[in-house]
C-alpha cells in the first residue's frame, strides 16, 4: 500500500492510494493532478472517496468518474456530487483488498466522515479530512463544539502507529499556536524542529502520527491540566467552564481562530 499526496490549490493534499496498479483518491478537489499522477503511475483509479462537501473537496469528483468510470463514496448526509454511494458511521467498505470503516466525525460540516484502514501493512492509515489536522483540527462551521470534541475523541481512540492523511498542509502554522498553548511542551518543540526541516526541502509534514499528535496537538490535549490552565487564563473562564471539557474545547478553538 502506497500513499502519494498530490498538491492542489494552495495547501490541499489529495491523497492517492496506490495498491499494485489499482489506486483509490481521497477528496480530489481539482481533477487534473489525479489524472496526472494516474498516467504517470500507469494506474487505473478504482474509487474516489469523499469525506466532506467543500468545493475543494468534491471539486474533481464529476471529471474523475467521466474520465476513469470509478466509483464514488461519500457521507450519507451531506450534499455529494450524484451519482455516489452514500456511507455512514461503522460501515465497511472492501477496496483495493482491505477493508474501510467509516467513522462519523461531525463538527467541521455536519455530515464529515473519516476512512479508516486498519490493515495497511505499514500501519493503519486515517483519511481524515479536514477533521484532525497535524498540531490542529478544522473550524466548527456546521457542527457544534460538542460534535468536533467527541469528533477528535473517536479518533483520538485509534492505535497510536496510524498515519493521518488530512487534507491541509497547516502544520507550520498549527504549530506556531500549539507553542502559544503549551510553551514548555518539549515533545511539541521538537517537532516543530522536524516539521521546520521537512518544509525547507520541499517534502509533506504528513502523514502524522497519531502517537505523536497525542503528545504535541492541543486539540487532543484538551483536558491536559497545562491545556486547560492556558485555555482558562486566556478565555478568562470562570471556575465551572474551566473544568468543563466542551467549554474549554470551545474556548481553544475560538484562540485558534483568532491567533495570529
Amino acid at each position: 500500500m502506497k500513499l502519494i499526496s498530490l498538491p492542489a490549490f494552495a495547501d490541499n493534499y489529495l491523497w492517492l492510494w496506490q495498491q499494485d496498479s489499482l489506486a483509490v483518491v481521497v477528496d480530489p478537489g481539482d481533477a487534473q493532478p489525479v489524472l496526472e499522477a494516474l498516467a504517470r503511475e500507469g494506474l487505473t483509479l478504482a474509487a474516489i472517496l469523499v469525506t466532506h462537501h467543500h468545493a475543494d473537496h468534491i471539486g474533481g469528483v464529476d471529471a474523475l468518474r467521466q474520465a476513469t468510470g470509478a466509483q464514488v463514496f461519500g457521507p450519507a448526509r451531506e450534499d455529494i456530487p450524484n451519482p455516489f454511494t452514500p456511507v455512514m458511521d461503522a460501515d465497511h467498505l472492501e477496496l483495493l483488498g482491505h477493508k474501510v470503516q467509516v467513522i462519523d466525525v461531525p463538527g467541521h460540516t455536519a455530515g464529515h466522515v473519516a476512512y479508516f484502514v486498519a490493515t495497511a501493512p505499514e500501519g493503519p492509515v486515517l483519511f481524515c479530512g479536514d477533521t484532525l489536522f497535524s498540531a490542529g483540527c478544522g473550524r466548527v462551521f456546521e457542527g457544534t463544539p460538542a460534535q468536533m470534541l467527541a469528533s477528535l475523541d473517536t479518533l483520538a481512540a485509534l492505535p497510536g502507529n496510524t498515519r493521518i492523511c488530512c487534507a491541509h498542509e497547516y502544520t507550520l502554522s498549527n504549530l506556531r499556536f500549539a507553542s502559544a498553548v503549551e510553551p514548555h511542551n518539549r515533545a511539541l518543540h521538537t517537532y516543530t524542529t522536524h516539521c521546520q526541516a521537512l518544509r525547507a526541502q520541499g517534502r509533506p509534514t504528513l502523514p502524522a502520527l497519531l502517537a505523536t499528535e497525542l503528545q504535541i496537538n492541543p486539540f487532543l490535549r484538551t483536558r491536559h491540566p497545562d491545556v486547560r490552565h492556558a485555555v482558562a487564563h486566556h478565555a478568562g473562564l470562570g471556575n465551572t467552564n474551566a473544568t468543563d471539557d466542551v467549554a474549554v474545547f470551545a474556548a481553544l478553538r475560538q484562540w485558534k481562530n483568532d491567533f495570529k
